[in-house]
């Protein structure tokens, strides 16, 4: 490999208040510090084996889509230069270039805020099963990978590391949010999700589906985590897209395709995975981000 994957972070002089399936969470001058970590997941298991260069692209991803949206609602992103962060931060800067973003602290929402403008996943699975997706009645006779007639709203259970997400209705994400908060985080993640799925499509990405998470910040709604990346979306090539089946993609599916033929029961500890898998995987992250953003990470 011609970099060094990095899979966790420890940094002295900083408080580290978590881990997540790929960033870790410090504090510092009572601001946030997400660092993305080179860590891939892959249904809902951490795997073993890092992807080179993955934490760089999710987060020149992210902090490209915040500040391109940033009208749309606001979002947590203070800064991801190095030299702009506390000193305590700086004094790690080797490490944190280009993988770290300072943030305002918020209080996260318990709901993932799922849209899909696209029939793929576990929406497509749902679909087969019931003719519809978290409630949401769809037409009969659509196929995988069908676009829909609008992108729809379909949220998601937070659940702890190794457990899956539950696809929820919007009642019952009104029932845990309240209603006009439910009403609020529906509508400003299908305004995202319109606005950044036209831009794509510009540079020839279809966004077939994404995951939004919002908090509150001094009582005020805003966008938090992550923004729009390979992790948390499914990116499609549009010039092959052709409904009825699977599609490439920008992001882990590629892994996801080799963990499905091998004999593991997506469980913990996940499996190693080999030298080739992990250099497509991180060629098709840094081709994401070269075409959304027109820059590398180098």
């Amino acid at each position: 490999m011609t970099a060094q994957a990095v899979v966790e972070t420890n940094f002295p002089g900083m408080k580290l208040l978590g881990r997540g399936k790929v960033r870790d969470i410090y504090e510092v001058d009572n601001k946030l510090l997400l660092v993305a970590s080179d860590r891939l997941s892959a249904f809902d298991v951490v795997m073993p084996d890092g992807i080179p260069g993955k934490g760089q692209v999710l987060n020149r991803i992210s902090a490209f889509w915040f500040g391109k949206l940033s009208a749309v609602i606001p979002n947590h992103m203070i800064t991801i230069e190095v030299d702009e962060f506390p000193q305590a931060a700086r004094a790690h800067a080797e490490t944190l270039k280009g993988r770290s973003m300072l943030c305002r602290k918020a209080k996260p929402l318990p709901v993932e805020c799922v849209v899909r403008g696209y029939l793929s996943g576990s929406g497509w699975m749902e679909y087969k099963e019931r003719g519809e997706v978290c409630g949401i009645s769809l037409p009969k006779g659509l196929v995988e990978s069908d676009r829909l007639t609008g992108p729809i709203f379909t949220p998601a259970t937070k659940e702890e590391i190794g457990s899956h997400d539950e696809n929820i209705s919007f009642d019952r994400a009104e029932k845990i949010l309240g209603k006009d908060m439910a009403g609020r985080v529906r509508d400003a993640s299908i305004a995202l999700y319109e606005a950044a799925a036209e831009y794509a499509l510009g540079r020839g990405i279809i966004i077939a589906d994404t995951k939004f998470e919002f908090g509150l910040a001094d009582g005020k709604l805003i966008w938090i985590d992550e923004a729009l990346t390979p992790d948390s979306s499914r990116f499609w090539p549009a010039a092959g897209y052709k409904a009825g089946g699977p599609q490439k993609s920008f992001d882990k599916q590629f892994v996801r395709d080799y963990l499905l033929t091998l004999p593991w029961n997506k469980t913990a500890p996940g499996p190693k995975l080999p030298d080739d898998v992990i250099e497509k995987t991180s060629q098709k992250y840094r081709e994401a981000l070269r075409i959304i953003t027109g820059k590398d990470i180098s």
